[in-house]
C-alpha cells in the first residue's frame, strides 16, 4: 500500500478540538485479543478517558465487560467518532456504514491510509483523521503519554523560573 500521500488532515489543535468536542466513540473492527491494538486502545479510552466507548464487531459478543454490536447501526446512539481498526479494502464499506449513521468524525487508525475514503467521507461532512491513534492523541493532548509508555521527559523553550 504504496498510496501517494495528497490529503492533508486536520492539524494538531484541530484534532484536539474533535477530541474535545466528541462524548462517544465506536470502535469498529473490536477486538477481544489482548494483543491486538483495538483492545489497548480500548482498554485506555474506558480507563483514562470520558468517552462513551462502543465495540463494533459481528462475531465477538463481549469486550472488556462490555457488550458488542455487530454494527454501527446496531449502536444504541450515534457515535460522534467512528474509530476504524480494519483492513485497507473494508474501509469504503465502513465509511458507508458512518455516513449512514450520521457519524461526525472518521478516524482511521495508525498505518491506515485510504484517500478515496478521506475524499467521499469529507464531501458527506465528515471530518477524517487517518494513520494517527485516538489513544496516542488523546493522552498527548491530555499529558498521559507517560501512561501510554512513552517517555515523556517535558522539553521546552520556556525559560525556567529560578529563586
Amino acid at each position: 500500500m504504496s498510496e501517494n500521500r495528497t490529503w492533508v488532515g486536520p492539524s494538531a489543535p484541530e484534532r484536539l478540538s474533535l477530541l474535545r468536542s466528541a462524548k462517544s466513540i465506536a470502535i469498529v473492527g473490536a477486538s477481544d485479543k489482548p494483543s491486538r491494538a483495538s483492545y489497548f486502545v480500548a482498554t485506555y479510552l474506558l480507563s483514562s478517558s470520558p468517552y462513551k466507548v462502543y465495540f463494533v464487531n459481528p462475531v465477538a459478543k463481549e469486550i472488556l465487560g462490555q457488550p458488542v454490536y455487530a454494527s454501527l447501526a446496531d449502536l444504541p446512539e450515534t457515535p460522534d467518532i467512528v474509530d476504524v481498526f480494519r483492513r485497507h479494502d473494508d474501509l469504503p464499506t465502513v465509511l458507508e456504514e458512518a455516513k449512514a449513521v450520521g457519524a461526525k468524525t472518521l478516524w482511521l487508525q495508525l498505518g491506515s491510509w485510504h484517500e478515496d475514503v478521506a475524499r467521499d467521507a469529507e464531501a458527506a461532512g465528515l471530518n477524517v483523521v487517518m494513520d494517527r491513534c485516538v489513544k496516542i492523541e488523546h493522552a498527548r493532548f491530555h499529558g498521559g503519554l507517560n501512561l501510554a509508555g512513552f517517555n515523556t521527559g517535558v522539553i521546552s523553550s520556556k525559560r525556567q523560573l529560578t529563586a
